[in-house]
């Protein structure tokens, strides 16, 4: 079932807006420039990411499929834990029900990998992140062959409902 808002499920009423660093689009994960009071797309693949998304401009008479430009003042909503966010999924992915999500990197959810070193890889030096898993599929979504229709930087708009962890 499609839906016409990025808001689900609400029990939190988190809300709170900023200006646009660049382009940004309902559903997208999002956090606040470092150093700045300016919103980008949340930029770490796999790392940390307080739940934090653009949401539609309503009171602009916008829908879920009108971006903000780089300037505009950018809704987004805080959701917590048990909160449901129809939110935006990295192309080539296919996510199952109860699949866990992270950020991609460019503002886009991803199925989370967990991370598996061996004994070899003792003296290279890595990042591991404490909070990379925003929340949790609640439907089935296969985006494996749709690698040619978009890319890492145009991708194609295919939304999912994520319960908030």
């Amino acid at each position: 079932m499609a839906y016409h808002t990025i808001i689900i499920e609400n029990h939190s009423d988190v809300f709170k807006e900023f200006t646009a660093a660049a382009t940004i689009t309902p559903g997208m994960l999002v956090e606040q420039t470092p150093g700045a009071a300016t919103l980008r797309k949340h930029a770490t693949s796999g790392g940390n990411a307080r739940p934090m998304f653009a949401i539609e401009d309503t009171l602009q008479g916008k829908g879920i499929t009108d971006n903000y430009a780089e300037g505009d003042v950018v809704r987004t909503w805080i959701p917590g834990r048990g909160d449901i966010v129809y939110a935006l999924i990295a192309d080539e992915q296919n996510i199952a029900i109860g699949d866990p999500l992270e950020s991609n990197g460019a503002g886009f959810l991803t199925k989370h990998t967990v991370e598996a070193w061996n004994s070899a890889d003792a003296q290279v030096a890595n990042t591991v992140y404490s909070f990379p898993v925003v929340g949790f599929a609640l439907e089935a979504l296969d985006l494996s062959g749709l690698s040619t229709q978009g890319t890492s930087d145009a991708p194609l708009r295919q939304y999912m409902k994520v319960t908030i962890v």
